[in-house]
């Protein structure tokens, strides 16, 4: 049997990246997965390729930095597939890169809305609807950047060590009502944005040489670490920090 067979997943920012690759591997383990973005193009593209494996999906635009679009969310996958039982609080923007006096207040707001913001607003309405199905998994997003700093980006790390103490919170809230809330850390991953077209060869060398391991991650390895917290392998995993990062916390 599949992993995560009988299962409904939630995931936000799935039309690439992270949360692309993590809507790949749900499907492949059974669950009917909900794709949320703002890009519908490539959010379509997601659900097509999971429905040509012989997969379950559909699409959902949401904007997670606005508090009704999530709620919608959460009630177009309920009512589509009756029910949610795994959600992964994934979308998330970089932001601006300024020193903190510097740091646009607009941008701030900005990444304070979508990263965190958007993250409160996904555990508050997915909450309601794992309590009936009398179980759940809610994975956020988080980052090597929600234990550490990183210079010009008071915004991105704020934000991130924001969501960390959100599920910790959520997690004790709930523990006792059959729902467990993890956040994932991942360390600089290969996507749209990391990447030698965006920031040259020497821009990544400088990200690898941060890794123990010398090299950035993949964007699968991350949907991986998501896939045991969504599963049942992690029955005993609640309100826990799982970085994902090549040995960068350990530099």
């Amino acid at each position: 049997m599949k992993q995560l067979e009988n299962k409904v997943a939630l995931i936000t920012g799935a039309a690439s990246g992270i949360g692309k690759a993590t809507a790949l591997l749900f499907a492949e383990e059974g669950a009917k997965v909900v794709v949320s973005d703002i890009n519908e193009e490539d959010g379509h593209i997601t659900v097509k390729q999971i429905e040509d494996d012989g997969g379950h999906a559909f699409f959902v635009k949401a904007d997670t930095g606005k508090a009704e679009d999530v709620r919608q969310l959460v009630q177009k996958t309920v009512e589509k597939y009756g029910n949610l039982h795994i959600a992964v609080n994934n979308a998330g923007i970089g932001g601006a890169q300024e020193p903190l006096a510097d740091y646009p207040i607009a941008d701030w707001q900005k990444i304070i809305d979508i990263n965190l913001s958007g993250v409160f607003y996904g555990i508050k309405y997915q909450i309601p609807e794992m309590l009936k199905s009398g179980s759940g998994s809610i994975i956020n997003m988080a980052s090597i950047l929600g234990q550490v700093g990183f210079a010009n980006s008071a915004g991105y790390v704020a934000a991130k060590h924001g969501v960390v103490g959100l599920t910790k919170t959520a997690a004790i809230d709930y523990s006792k009502k059959n729902i467990r809330i993890n956040a994932v850390g991942p360390g600089f991953i290969y996507t749209g944005l990391v990447n030698k077209e965006a920031m040259g060869e020497e821009g990544i060398t400088g990200l690898e040489s941060q890794h123990a391991m010398g090299r950035l991650g993949e964007a699968k390895e991350v949907a991986e670490m998501c896939l045991f917290l969504a599963s049942d392998k992690s029955s005993f995993s609640t309100g826990d920090y799982y970085p994902v990062d090549g040995g960068y916390l350990a530099m």
